[in-house]
């Protein structure tokens, strides 16, 4: 039996389950560039640059181990534009019977491929996808029978599974979480080693060119260009993070400091999520790297909690609760994303330096994507719809699975605790501790009301007052309802006037 061997652009390892038993007098490789996968949110350019590189050297790479592969690019004439019509052309080109594939990594897209078995009339394979940690069932299977899923419970699971920093039953140094030693703010100078940067091959620069004719209109900046796009790369920019930049990385994992948007951070999500990189091999690199003494612990477990612990424990969520979680919306809110999420164009300089930090680089860290874009559209009250599209859209890291979660989950708290146990909602004076974005800001941090006054305090406590009927009973919120009760009637009327007149001025198309 002849079977397609179908590679998605997210699955670039030679590992991937839907390559094991591969005879290539039986099967063919198809791997194809389509306009749908682009456009169904329109994703950064730099985005798309990396992703159809990383895929064209990948196809490379497994012709001259002998794969007979069929690859589409974006702009053959053959192209027929979606994943579904192209693996019906070569099915029928080749006249092959069978279907093999690995479980993709977005629920639309499984719905999809389970449909063609009826559709084309022949048997569809679809495989596990085993570079994750932690199977959809086996999640399932964890969850049973607990009131609440909280992802340190998980975590630790995770660690006794994989023997991960463990000794015995007990994680080394005696504690699972060492998080309260990675918030140290950036007020000393820091020297920020320089990020990894590949240089461009003939490869990458035939895309670029063919990302600036065809997707002109897209958000972002395509250059300059300088993710890894190979196997070796990846590795070696993984390598270039545990030597220079993983040391300090536990300490300063939530600072921000304006034209600094690397920090400390690994940026091996854009390799890790589509199959450059594997995450067990990269937590026990970690893991050795603690053990031989290059690193301290809480860098160590702070890498690895992000890698067995938050990635997997929110494909698990994703898994568990589609398609009913992407509707989800909890606090009732309709407005509209805010048009200086794609320009830049605000007074508030925190949200401005991370959507610059974003367009330029397809890349903002987590803190950046959490407590400041995330945070402001938690306060004003943006439908959890045009949020998700927008993150989905311009990190080169995201994927439904991983995006979905954490936005609607972690972010917005859209799906009322499920995921977090409180809205991470905060006001101007945890952004002014995290970062010196507030010292070139257009508004003063430190007043809380009035047009000079920074907006995250009043729409922060605006926020709260108009959600107390959902949230004053989260016993991690109910102590600020007890501070907001204390405040002065003018006080209260001020939050609320201030935020009315914020709002206004935005939907008035001022620059706020």
């Amino acid at each position: 039996m002849k079977s397609l061997h179908l590679i998605l652009g997210d699955q670039l390892s030679e590992s991937i389950s839907s390559l094991a038993g591969y005879e290539p007098n039986q099967g063919i490789v198809l791997i194809c560039e389509v306009l749908e996968e682009t456009t169904y949110v329109e994703h950064h350019k730099k985005k798309i640059a990396f992703l159809f590189s990383a895929m064209r050297h990948f196809a490379n790479s497994l012709i001259e181990k002998g794969y007979r592969v069929e690859y589409t690019k974006l702009n053959d004439p053959n192209n027929t534009g979606s994943i579904r019509t192209e693996v019906q052309r070569i099915l029928e080109k080749f006249r092959l019977s069978k279907v093999i594939v690995t479980h993709p990594g977005e629920f639309r897209l499984l719905q999809e491929i389970k449909r063609w078995e009826n559709d084309f009339g022949i048997h569809i394979e679809i495989r596990t996808d085993q570079r994750f940690l932690c199977r959809p069932d086996e999640f399932l299977e964890w969850s049973k029978g607990k009131k609440t899923l909280r992802m340190e419970n998980f975590y630790r699971y995770m660690r006794k599974k994989y023997s991960i920093l463990m000794s015995g039953n007990n994680p080394i140094g005696g504690q699972w979480n060492y998080d309260v030693q990675n918030r140290k703010s950036p007020k000393s100078e820091l020297k920020i080693p320089e990020p990894y940067s590949a240089k461009v091959d003939e490869v990458t620069h035939e895309v670029l060119k063919l990302i600036d004719k065809e997707f002109s209109s897209h958000f972002g900046d395509l250059e300059p260009f300088y993710f890894a796009v190979t196997r070796e790369q990846a590795l070696e920019s993984f390598s270039m993070f545990v030597s220079s930049r993983l040391h300090n990385f536990g300490d300063y994992q939530d600072a921000m400091i304006e034209g600094e948007p690397w920090m400390y951070h690994s940026h091996i999500g854009f390799y890790l999520n589509c199959g450059l990189l594997l995450p067990l091999e990269c937590v026990k690199a970690v893991e050795e790297a603690y053990a031989a003494g290059i690193v301290p612990l809480n860098s160590a477990e702070g890498f690895i909690r992000q890698i067995i612990g938050w990635r997997e424990y929110m494909r698990g969520i994703y898994w568990m609760k589609m398609p009913e979680y992407k509707r989800l919306n909890f606090f009732g809110v309709s407005h509209k994303l805010p048009d200086f999420y794609w320009t830049g164009k605000t007074k508030m300089n925190c949200l401005k330096q991370c959507i610059l930090d974003t367009k330029k680089n397809a890349y903002a860290h987590h803190i950046q994507r959490l407590m400041v874009l995330g945070n402001f559209a938690l306060l004003f009250g943006v439908d959890p719809k045009y949020v998700n599209d927008w993150f989905l859209s311009v990190y080169a890291d995201a994927y439904e699975w991983v995006e979905l979660p954490n936005v609607s989950g972690m972010v917005l708290f859209a799906d009322g605790g499920f995921l977090a146990s409180k809205p991470y909602a905060a006001s101007g004076s945890y952004i002014n501790k995290m970062s010196d974005y507030c010292k070139n800001c257009s508004y003063k941090v430190h007043k809380k009301a009035g047009p000079e006054a920074c907006p995250f305090n009043y729409l922060y406590w605006n926020f709260l007052d108009r959600n107390r009927e959902k949230l004053e009973s989260n016993f991690r919120v109910n102590m600020m309802y007890m501070n907001y009760d204390r405040m002065s009637k003018d006080k209260k009327n001020n939050i609320y006037e201030d935020s009315i007149r914020f709002i206004g001025e935005l939907g008035d198309g001022k620059v706020v």
